[in-house]
């Protein structure tokens, strides 16, 4: 029955081959189920997200799975976590009741844009239309934005009155504990030891709990609480609570938020995508990925999904290259991380007991991982291009905000190019998000909210 669902002699592989493969996926990516809660828990029950998370993405991967047949697998993407709840809920909204509502609302919409876009193939023209260059700067950006949230979760960069930011206490800790968590990624990443993002979690955990017994670590509890049995009910919380009342009454703010979603889960999916499908050899000669639409439409509905349960943006994880190293090739292995997503439900307690500084090493290392696409940006080349990318990769962590990134970025390109007298270089498709990000920056400045 799997040879006929998944073709693994087609693809020259085994049953015992996509299986591990399928388990080093979700070892490479499980952090997740840690570090998403820590962020999304500042601004919802962070119960709910855990349940959200592994049921999302266990349906997002068995969908990529059946649907597309791609050993790719998918959970609630970094950067688009962070904007959720730093830039939207703790800033723009955080004068707004239960702020989260609005943003799960947004992705939800998000989702649903997604579904017709994928179905219409207009994806593949969005992004075709989007230069190269402002591509890597958003996404050195995001890596730049979300190493800031995880040198501030373990208290490494502190505020500042005088300077804005300074450098933390170095006898914490806290600080200590995530350098060498961090450390130990790295070390690991470079011997190719699978799950090195989350062996070095569960290591920062471990000497955080010594700390706190010794007396050492004193901020909070780093042991899980059984207490109340495998907590699953906080789904409860994050299910379903959608606020279109609010994006309705607010209908420009809510656009232009949704479009950041929209925007950056382009761009993860996208190059995930592609990255993973040329290490596993699934491209053709001309360099396309057979049923993409497939896998863009697992990506949509796996959005919509989590939107649903309660939480952030559902996007394709650069980690399925470690199945894929391990010899994944089909769906089987998206099957299996799917399955070990659903196991882990039961692992609640432990998930939710990892403190903050012990995934921000996962942070600091995804965003390195991020960060590396500034190498390709060309800065010799047109002025437009250059401009563009250094304003999305600067603006995004100084101001706190992925979508002023973009924003910035795509207008600082379209400037340039109108005035350079290259104006036929700006795609339909650029000038439509142009004028999108100009009724948000008309709202900023007429501070209509």
């Amino acid at each position: 029955m799997l040879e006929k669902m998944f073709q693994l002699k087609a693809h020259g592989t085994t049953v015992k081959t996509e299986i591990v493969a399928g388990i080093t996926t979700f070892l490479a990516m499980a952090y997740i189920l840690a570090v998403n809660p820590s962020i999304l828990g500042n601004v919802m029950d962070a119960n709910g997200v855990f349940v959200a998370t592994a049921l999302a993405s266990a349906i997002a991967t068995f969908i990529m799975a059946f649907l597309a047949n791609y050993p790719i697998a998918l959970s609630a993407g970094l950067g688009l976590n962070a904007y959720f709840a730093y830039t939207v809920c703790l800033g723009e909204l955080k004068d707004v009741q239960d702020p989260f509502t609005i943003c799960l609302t947004a992705v939800f919409v998000e989702g649903i844009i997604f579904i017709v876009i994928s179905a219409f193939k207009f994806r593949e023209q969005i992004i075709n239309g989007i230069p190269q260059n402002l591509k890597y700067g958003i996404s050195a950006g995001i890596g730049l934005f979300v190493a800031f949230i995880g040198l501030q979760g373990a208290g490494i960069v502190t505020n500042s009155d005088a300077t804005l930011v300074n450098l933390g206490d170095f006898s914490s800790a806290p600080v200590i504990l995530c350098f060498i968590g961090l450390l130990i990624i790295i070390i690991l990443s470079h011997y190719n030891v699978q799950g090195s993002v989350l062996i070095g979690i569960i290591a920062t955990w471990i000497m955080g709990m010594i700390a706190q017994k010794t007396g050492w670590y004193t901020a909070g509890n780093c042991f899980p609480d059984f207490s109340q049995g495998i907590q699953l009910s906080g789904i409860k919380n994050t299910a379903f609570h959608f606020n279109f009342a609010w994006a309705g009454a607010h209908l420009i703010q809510f656009i232009a938020i949704m479009f950041s979603f929209l925007f950056v889960d382009l761009f993860d999916t996208v190059g995930t995508v592609v990255g993973v499908a040329d290490k596993a050899g699934l491209l053709d000669k001309d360099g396309n990925l057979p049923r993409v639409g497939k896998v863009f439409m697992s990506d949509a509905i796996g959005t919509v999904a989590g939107a649903c349960l309660g939480t952030s943006t559902i996007t394709s994880f650069v980690e399925s290259s470690a199945g894929v190293a391990a010899g994944g090739r089909t769906g089987l292995t998206a099957l299996t991380t799917g399955i070990l997503f659903l196991v882990s439900l039961v692992f609640s307690p432990f998930f939710l007991a990892i403190p903050g500084f012990a995934t921000a090493p996962a942070l600091l290392y995804v965003g390195m991982l991020m960060v590396s696409s500034a190498t390709r940006i060309k800065f010799d080349g047109d002025m437009a291009d250059s401009f563009g990318a250094y304003l999305a990769m600067m603006m995004m962590p100084l101001t706190y905000s992925i979508a002023n990134g973009i924003m910035f970025g795509i207008m600082g390109w379209v400037i340039v190019k109108v005035f350079s007298k290259k104006a036929k270089d700006v795609s339909p498709v650029m000038w439509v998000i142009f004028v999108m990000f100009c009724l948000r920056v008309l709202t900023l400045i007429t501070k209509f909210q």
